[in-house]
């Protein structure tokens, strides 16, 4: 009996000192510790988040969004996608007024620009065509004002759109707020109550379907941006053109739905309508602006009305998006991937440079007394407390051709006063001056692991027999790679992403793809195009790094 309950006690799970089983404890005093590493690394977390991880995020997102275009142009996004900019004409009806729709009501929210900004790094010309036509694109449908009014005065009475259009409860609770803002204001008390916003009435969007859309856009923006009431104002003309084009498609008997006035109303419109004197949109356009029938500036819009777009990605590598299709890039337009190339070359001989000036210099301080090599160390890090834009004017005084390097190489008669040497303004004053810059990068990871080595080995080398040279190469020189390949990353990766130094000292032949990048976002304002420059240019850097974890190996890096 006791030895049974020797074996089930045996059998039976282990306890902690609290009665519950070891395994649970564990697990708990495992979670917590966890929990308690995650909040003390949580504030790191969350600022490594916030100013790395969001800012690359949203640079990815800008390179593709084109929001601007659909948001804008929703209407026209809709039916343009059966355009073929080949057949050289202009759009069909349908396709103008959707646009005219949509750039009147861009033109009263002060949007018609921006569109055109954005359209006009794609074709050439666009932005002012935008301009030009927002001016004027509001008188578009006067005819048809004319000829409604002529049919009956009341359709110029924004008393008769409003019964017509709005849904009773809104216009129930549109009179309700404004007495109430009214009131407040007559009491001098404040109002916070936000309007509401107005609401088609049932079945109206059925039976005139452009008219509903058209009007309801106009009433919200005399609303929301107008601060007016819609009861108030007269619709734009372009929403009697909508009321032309859907009276000519409408059904018989389709009004009745919509009460007996609005029945009655219509009815006599859509009578009328045949006899109208029809009006030439793209006659409208063409008046506008001659460019209009231009099949690429159409063609532009259609390419670029999805939400999203390789369009950024393209002219970064020098292509360009076209109703027809990807095609190359003008001649004289095509500079980024020569610019992608050139950033290459410069960083890579400017990582070669400071390996070449930097190693001899590491070498020294780690090899000399403490002491001496502290108050050199101090030089080398005397440039850290030196602005850089001091550092970077300094050296367009220096490399002048009347600068102080070629005074000296007169004087010494190395060249000839006429034949001064040009120093600044190419890749060699860029090559310069940044390696004087990103010298101290290479020299502080290879300094603190050159002191890690000790001197007993390459004295061994050479009690062994081993020259100089021989000890150097192979004993000392390997170990000194990893220093090495820490000051490489650090050097290319900074000189790859410089702006400030190839933009003074660089002219046109010695500047980088982030000098372009810096342009497109403080003065073309092209964001989605530097976004996807600096995309392009992350993904280098990544493959670059990961090619060199294959031909080196990333463990071989060391700091010290």
């Amino acid at each position: 009996m006791t030895g049974a309950a020797t074996d089930t006690a045996a059998s039976g799970p282990v306890l902690a000192a609290d009665g519950a089983p070891l395994k649970r404890s564990l697990r708990r005093a495992l979670r917590a510790q966890k929990l308690r590493a995650l909040m003390l690394i949580a504030p790191l977390l969350v600022f490594v988040l916030v100013t790395f991880i969001a800012p690359i995020a949203d640079m990815l997102f800008r390179s593709v969004e084109n929001q601007i275009v659909s948001d804008t142009l929703p209407r026209t996004a809709r039916e343009i996608r059966d355009y073929d900019p080949d057949s050289g004409e202009m759009p069909s009806d349908r396709v103008l007024a959707a646009f005219t729709y949509d750039l009147v009501a861009a033109a009263e929210r002060k949007q018609h620009t921006r569109l055109g900004s954005r359209l006009n790094y794609e074709y050439s010309g666009i932005s002012s065509l935008f301009r030009k036509t927002g001016r004027r694109v509001d008188d578009f449908g006067e005819s048809y004002l004319d000829q409604f009014v002529a049919v009956d005065p009341a359709w110029e009475e924004p008393a008769t759109w409003v019964a017509l259009m709005a849904d009773p409860d809104w216009t129930a609770s549109y009179r309700a707020w404004s007495a109430a803002r009214d009131a407040a204001k007559a009491a001098g008390e404040p109002f916070a109550l936000a309007q509401p916003l107005f609401a088609l009435r049932d079945g109206v969007g059925e039976v005139l379907p452009e008219t509903a859309s058209a009007y309801a856009e106009f009433a919200r923006i005399v609303q929301v941006e107008d601060d007016d009431d819609p009861a108030a104002e007269e619709p734009w003309a372009p929403v009697y053109l909508a009321l032309y084009r859907d009276l000519l498609h409408i059904g018989p008997g389709a009004v009745a739905r919509l009460g007996p006035e609005a029945e009655a109303m219509l009815d006599a419109a859509h009578d009328a309508v045949e006899d109208f004197a029809p009006v030439d949109l793209s006659g409208l356009y063409l008046k506008a602006d001659r460019d209009w029938a231009d099949p690429g500036v159409w063609g532009t819009i259609r390419a670029f009305s999805p939400a999203y777009t390789p369009g950024y990605f393209l002219n970064a590598v020098d292509l360009r998006l076209t109703a027809d299709g990807i095609a190359a890039q003008p001649e004289d337009r095509q500079i980024y991937i020569m610019l992608f190339e050139r950033t290459l070359f410069m960083s890579l001989a400017i990582m070669g440079s400071c390996v070449l000036l930097g190693y001899p210099i590491a070498y020294l301080l780690s090899n000399l007394p403490l002491r001496t090599s502290n108050l050199l160390m101090i030089l080398v890090l005397l440039p850290f407390w030196t602005s850089l834009l001091v550092r970077t004017s300094a050296w367009k005084v220096l490399l002048q051709q009347q600068g102080v390097i070629n005074d000296i190489l007169v004087w010494l008669g190395i060249v000839s006063n006429s034949g001064r040497l040009i120093l600044i303004n190419n890749q060699t004053g860029t090559i310069i001056a940044m390696t004087h810059i990103l010298l101290p990068f290479m020299i502080l990871p290879l300094y603190s692991v050159m002191k890690t080595i000790p001197p007993s080995y390459v004295r061994a080398a050479k009690s062994l027999g081993a020259t100089n040279w021989t000890a150097f190469w192979r004993v000392y020189f390997p170990q000194s790679v990893p220093g090495i390949g820490a000051g490489c990353i650090l050097v290319f990766i900074l000189a790859i992403g410089y702006y400030i130094t190839p933009e003074l000292v660089g002219g046109t032949s010695g500047t980088f793809i982030s000098n372009r990048i810096a342009y497109h976002i403080s003065s073309s304002l092209n964001w989605g195009l530097a976004a996807a420059l600096g995309a392009i240019l992350l993904g280098v850097v990544l493959i670059l790094y990961w090619a060199y974890d294959k031909l080196v190996g990333i463990d071989n890096v060391s700091l010290g």
